[in-house]
């Protein structure tokens, strides 16, 4: 079944999605199915390597950076539902024709680029929410929901396949790219993340500059058979949370990027509204949690659209642990 099929027969609670919905998540998809196209011959088209900008974060963006956020712009804009669009990238949201439309978009529109000239696995994360007065003119208010107000979130891995993963709040479905149609198919339906786990996705590295309840939770994975958790655990780590959470959701596992000492005043490195509300939403669709260490994330009020979070998510039963040592 391809995409648009789905859509047009996907029921939520009894209710058929709405065509300005349905139309929304099609525009999402063409712009993908594009990007993956420009992903995929970026050292043959010139466009790898530093755009020589930065973006509202900090942080230097690459000219595939630019050329993602240019194309999600471009495919979205002519979306007659959608009244307005906040990405990574950009500082403030921009309306959508006159901004008065029933949803509103956040997308990272390319999760660890800083893996693009690699040629390791990267993607585009988004999330969708209604706009709360949708007759009203656009303020950047209107964006500052918390996760769990999700209408739909998912994201695309740009990999040896390119896929597409999805949930509208009732499961989550996984679409794999034709290349020869350029059509979503849906290939895995109702994914489901394992309670227990033997793998956990963390950058090592920083370790000595974690939280304490962090580093027990790590040391004991360590220690293994012969350690308190008594079972041997692999360490997995891309440094492209869209790839590291696309293993979790297909093998399970946890995936945590958490507060570290370095910069103490911020909560976290990854923002809230474009990385840890859409990935919380698409994990407990799953079966599994995401907190910050204490909150569940999806309950957290946002109160900057750049707001930044430590983010815990996967395994049930593996969270619920990293909670509990956060709250001893």
């Amino acid at each position: 079944m391809n995409f648009k099929s789905y859509l047009a027969t996907l029921r939520v609670q009894d209710q058929a999605l709405p065509e300005g919905l349905q139309e929304l998540l099609l525009a999402l998809s063409h712009a993908c199915s594009g990007l993956s196209q420009a992903v995929a011959q970026g050292p043959l088209i010139g466009l790898l390597g530093s755009a020589g900008t930065g973006n509202v974060q900090g942080e230097v963006q690459q000219k595939l950076d630019v050329i993602a956020n240019d194309t999600l712009i471009a495919g979205l804009s002519g979306c007659s539902a959608l009244a307005g669009i906040a990405s990574e990238e950009m500082e403030l949201p921009i309306p959508v024709g006159s901004g008065e439309g029933s949803y509103l978009v956040l997308f990272d529109p390319l999760d660890g680029s800083s893996n693009i000239d690699v040629n390791v696995s990267i993607g585009t994360i988004f999330s969708i929410l209604k706009k709360p007065i949708p007759n009203a003119p656009l303020e950047p208010n209107d964006f500052l929901q918390a996760g769990s107000q999700q209408v739909a979130a998912g994201y695309v891995v740009y990999g040896p396949q390119t896929t597409l993963v999805m949930s509208l709040g009732a499961g989550v479905d996984l679409f794999t790219l034709d290349p020869i149609t350029d059509q979503f198919m849906l290939t895995k339906e109702s994914i489901r993340i394992p309670q227990a786990a033997k793998e956990f996705a963390i950058n090592m590295s920083n370790s000595r500059h974690w939280a304490k309840p962090v580093q027990r939770y790590i040391e004991e994975c360590l220690a293994g058979v012969t350690g308190v958790r008594q079972k041997d655990f692999n360490m997995r780590w891309i440094a492209s949370m869209v790839a590291d959470v696309h293993r979790v959701l297909m093998r399970g596992g946890v995936f945590m990027y958490p507060w570290d000492q370095r910069e103490p005043n911020k909560p976290g490195k990854l923002r809230l509204m474009y990385e840890a509300n859409p990935m919380g939403f698409l994990v407990e669709q799953a079966g599994g949690q995401a907190i910050d260490g204490k909150q569940r994330i999806l309950e957290i009020k946002p109160t900057t659209l750049h707001q930044r979070v430590s983010v815990m998510l996967g395994a049930g039963e593996e969270i619920e642990r990293l909670r509990t040592y956060h709250l001893a």
